[in-house]
């Protein structure tokens, strides 16, 4: 169970997804038995789903990430400078 401020995220997010589910245009492509094997979406509204994807993955990680292995600023400054060289 996701709780706090990720939880209320996921709801707004499922509620965001399923409005555009339901209001999008879709064209179904069927195979030669009318079996839909795939569905074609307006692409704005394909690029919001994909954005919300996206967002919530980034979310995911960021949530996921262990903060013993965060750099502080100093170090973070410096090893930039070194990949800047290479």
């Amino acid at each position: 169970m996701v709780r706090g401020r990720w939880g209320i995220l996921l709801k707004i997010l499922y509620i965001y997804i399923k409005y555009l589910v339901m209001f999008s245009k879709r064209l179904y492509l069927t195979d030669e038995n009318q079996r839909p094997v795939a569905v074609q979406v307006d692409i704005h509204d394909f690029e919001k789903m994909e954005q919300i994807i996206e967002d919530y993955a980034l979310g995911k990680f960021i949530e996921e990430n262990n903060p013993d292995n965060n750099l502080s600023l100093n170090e973070a400054t410096s090893y930039y400078k070194r990949l800047d060289k290479k």
